[in-house]
């Protein structure tokens, strides 16, 4: 058992330190911040570059921390909150398979990295040869909800408003139907 945890934390976080080292220096075949926010500008997020270092540092501090099994929930946090960020942008209308670009994969290393929140590192880890008691319900908890709200803030500060879709225009004013803000009504 131990060995098996091991090997998860091992192979997510290192998983997790090459995707942020694509985005943060553009390694490994990566395009490097200004590419990485160009892309994310793409899928409706404002601030690309800000978001990219935000993205690519959670991957690879959160990445570091879960290999060695040190502070898991932050890093458990850390990495699910850039995957539901992925998932509700760059894979959101995809369905759920990856090989039509879905969440599938997203998804899933948010509920391994969660999970493990809940379980702990294991007895191969930093958290436990310092004695760090992080793991149990409140524990798991907490990374969920710090990855939730984490990745909802990220998406209501950065994210684009819709363009307004208004079926009914009657004298400027949409009618039936509209989606996006009272303003982007108006302008209809």
């Amino acid at each position: 058992m131990e060995a098996g945890l091991l090997l998860i934390h091992l192979f997510i976080g290192a998983a997790l330190v090459a995707h942020g080292t694509q985005k943060l220096f553009g390694w490994l075949g990566g395009y490097g911040i200004e590419g990485t926010g160009g892309y994310l500008k793409s899928f409706g997020l404002q601030h690309g570059s800000l978001l990219a270092l935000a993205a690519g540092s959670s991957e690879l501090i959160g990445g570091l921390l879960f290999a060695a099994g040190f502070l898991t929930p932050l890093a458990s946090a850390l990495i699910a909150a850039t995957m539901l960020v992925a998932a509700r942008t760059d894979h959101a209308g995809k369905g759920f398979w990856i090989y039509n670009g879905g969440n599938e994969y997203v998804l899933t290393v948010a509920a391994v990295v969660i999970g493990l929140a809940f379980n702990g590192p294991g007895p191969w880890s930093l958290d436990a040869a310092l004695d760090l008691n992080l793991d149990g319900l409140t524990w798991g908890l907490g990374a969920l909800a710090a990855a939730a709200i984490s990745a909802a803030s990220v998406l209501a500060l950065f994210r684009k408003p819709r363009a307004s879709v208004c079926p009914v225009v009657l004298d400027g004013l949409c009618v039936a139907g509209a989606v996006g803000s009272e303003d982007q009504q108006l302008e209809a």
